[in-house]
């Protein structure tokens, strides 16, 4: 779909014509939910399901470093290891993905998953995280799309202190969202951190 931006030049009479693309949020999400996917289902073939003892404080551990890494590129602009901030946004997507998993299976589910019943249930957080976004957006209006790349990060870490305080209250809450609601949130917060670099109005 296109829209048509006409320009007049009165001088010459002449008529330009310049075409831009609208923004498909659906589609770049799932473009780029396929490529953090894509990511996570190499990394089960090459370790399997090693991510399956990780326990839900565990989880928001290693969302905080690579959230609190992208906070230190971002004020120092030197990074010493390979990793850029596309890469911990990807990470980050997977590993609220995995919380959302590990939230979901019982006691009883073994910790070795086969590829196909990982990919399975990856999907199935996904479509849940990709459902929340589809409703905030109609809510809010796309306002994600003016947001800093600094603010994304903030959120995130608020969300992950969020995540490590419900822990230590043993799981309850009084009106707040539980930790799913958190996960789902840092998981598109990324993707739509993800998006922007995409088009090249965020720093990679």
């Amino acid at each position: 779909m296109i829209t048509r931006m006409i320009a007049v030049n009165f001088n010459n009479k002449s008529i330009m014509e310049k075409s831009t693309p609208v923004k498909h949020t659906d589609r770049q999400y799932d473009e780029t939910e396929e490529d953090c996917k894509d990511i996570f289902l190499k990394k089960t073939r090459d370790y399997g399901t090693s991510w399956r003892v990780l326990r839900t404080i565990s989880i928001a551990d290693q969302l905080y470093i690579k959230a609190r890494r992208i906070r230190t590129l971002q004020e120092t602009g030197q990074g010493r290891v390979g990793e850029d901030k596309k890469g911990e946004f990807i990470a980050m997507v997977n590993y609220g993905i995995i919380g959302l998993i590990q939230l979901s299976l019982g006691a009883d589910t073994p910790d070795e998953l086969s590829p196909e019943e990982a990919e399975s249930l990856y999907n199935a957080k996904a479509a849940h995280a990709r459902s929340v976004m589809r409703d905030k957006n109609h809510d809010y209006g796309e306002a994600w799309r003016e947001m800093s790349q600094e603010s994304f990060v903030d959120l995130i870490l608020m969300k992950i202190l969020r995540i490590r305080q419900i822990v230590a209250n043993d799981g309850a809450t009084l009106i707040s969202e539980g930790i799913d609601s958190n996960f789902t949130d840092i998981i598109n917060y990324s993707l739509f951190a993800l998006i922007l670099i995409g088009e090249g109005l965020h720093s990679s």
